[in-house]
């Protein structure tokens, strides 16, 4: 009895898994397809990447969020303390993104860090980002993310290895022709990977695979020290920034050591 429930778990796992990695090829595929397209896209779209569209690419919206955060603070507009808490100094912001994130600290100009990533990264100017680079073949469509599909295929296909060799081990020992059912859909899950591989290689999160191969080529614009360490934390994350001050304010330590006072 545990070896045929064991070839069930097996079968829905693989199936589940496959299902959601062909689902989300066919929502890759929906964008514009053929050399021709693509061509056309890039010539619409512009050479050089902006930071928050680079940040995107490599890290979704949270890195979009993050990426304003460290340029209001390095330009003073913003506090940012290693307690947690964000402090808003000038309420101007100089674009949309940075607008969002003085209106999500609020109106007594002080909150934790962790919402307001949060709130900014659910906006509709960080969306807009998104949307200009889907439109233009660069970013992965809302539902296509081929990475993590491919994942949970990976784990699948290790999980029906190791549940035929639970079955072997049963007491009593399965039969040889039961042993077949878990090869079964262990060739399924190796299969998707392959098509996978073939089809849709290199695998992105955010960018699809004319997005990396631009955020790969294109040169960031950068103006000094800031314009360097903005570039950095577009492409690598918060974790490229030097300032230890600066990584604990984004560690997500919510006020830990209460709120700071106003300078």
């Amino acid at each position: 009895m545990v070896p045929f429930l064991l070839v069930l778990v097996a079968w829905g796992a693989a199936g589940l898994s496959c299902v959601r990695l062909c689902l989300a090829g066919a929502r890759l595929a929906r964008q514009p397809a053929g050399a021709a397209a693509q061509g056309a896209r890039f010539s619409a779209y512009r050479r050089e990447l902006t930071l928050y569209e680079a940040a995107f690419l490599a890290g979704g919206p949270r890195r979009v969020a993050d990426l304003a955060l460290v340029s209001m603070h390095l330009r003073r507009r913003l506090l940012l303390a290693p307690t947690g808490w964000a402090t808003v100094v000038d309420p101007e912001g100089r674009d949309e993104v940075e607008r969002t994130v003085i209106r999500a600290i609020g109106p007594e100009g002080q909150s934790p860090i962790p919402p307001v990533r949060a709130a900014a990264a659910a906006a509709d100017a960080v969306r807009a980002v998104a949307d200009r680079l889907v439109a233009a073949g660069l970013a992965v469509p809302r539902g296509a993310d081929m990475a993590s599909a491919v994942r949970a295929v990976r784990g699948t296909a290790g999980l029906v290895a190791a549940l035929g060799a639970a079955a072997l081990l049963a007491p009593g020992g399965p039969e040889t022709r039961l042993l077949v059912w878990f090869g079964l859909p262990l060739a399924l899950t190796l299969g998707c990977l392959a098509i996978a591989r073939l089809e849709a290689h290199p695998y992105g999160t955010w960018a699809s695979p004319a997005g990396q191969r631009m955020l790969e080529a294109c040169a960031l614009p950068g103006d000094g020290a800031t314009g360097d360490t903005l570039v950095a934390v577009a492409v690598r994350g918060v974790g490229a920034v030097r300032d230890p001050a600066l990584r604990a304010a984004l560690a997500g330590r919510e006020g830990v050591r209460g709120r700071p006072a106003r300078e």
